[in-house]
């Protein structure tokens, strides 16, 4: 790479304004990369503890459906299974309370959704970071072409000349300051969408599960199943 062209022209030759431009740029750029790959593990792991819970219906008792589904910290669907239970022994073994003015579906529902919401809201940390940065990073890395252009015009009305040469080199550096604005963006966007779109794949499992847990806490059943579930524990 020429020395005299490019980004550390830019740098070398750029006001403190063009320089904290591209140092916001980096850091932008550095954050949306950590979230992606931070949210990538989690989104696998989920996956794996969505895998494993294909094989809580086929456990004898809920003792051992609980030990199925892998560890406790940060697992929703082993906190589905708690809360459920939780809620449906709170429900029935307890009186004189405000929530006995609920059915026990109501109460194991309302249960079940708090805990669904947590992990929703898990799920959802740091997709603001990457939307703040693909919505915003094309409009910084504009400014600092505009920056630019306006200072290279100004450089070259003082130096008088005018010629094509004189005048692509400064605005074409510039105008890197788009470029890096969009590399920047570009890769926050489409994190974004993908992680979207694997948190509502995951959410989903999550809310079948749920419905299925429901039903058997009420009825002993897994909902579809016709005859005896495989969990004979019940969960009173």
């Amino acid at each position: 790479m020429d020395l005299n062209h490019g980004l550390l022209n830019v740098w070398t030759q750029g006001d403190w304004v063009i320089r904290f431009v591209a140092l916001t740029l980096l850091g932008m750029s550095l954050a949306s990369w950590i979230v992606i790959l931070l949210k990538v593990l989690d989104i696998r792991r989920y996956q794996t503890l969505a895998r494993q819970a294909n094989g809580f219906w086929q456990c004898a008792d809920l003792a051992e459906g609980l030990s199925s589904l892998g560890p406790v910290q940060d697992n929703p669907f082993r906190q589905l299974v708690e809360q459920g239970h939780e809620a449906t022994t709170h429900h029935r073994d307890t009186r004189a309370h405000l929530h006995d003015a609920l059915d026990i579906s109501e109460w194991i529902t309302r249960s079940m959704r708090n805990s669904m919401d947590d992990t929703t809201a898990r799920l959802q940390s740091g997709l603001g970071v990457l939307a703040s940065v693909g919505s915003t990073a094309p409009f910084i890395g504009l400014f600092g072409t505009v920056w630019g252009i306006y200072h290279a015009l100004m450089s070259i009305g003082v130096a008088g000349q005018a010629t094509i040469d004189k005048v692509a080199g400064p605005i074409g550096e510039a105008l890197i300051m788009t470029a890096l604005g969009l590399a920047v963006a570009i890769p926050a966007v489409l994190g974004y969408n993908g992680l979207v779109r694997a948190n509502k794949a995951i959410v989903t499992k999550l809310s079948r599960f749920a419905h299925d847990l429901h039903a058997y806490f009420i009825t002993g059943t897994r909902i579809g199943n016709t005859s005896a579930n495989s969990l004979s524990g019940k969960a009173r």
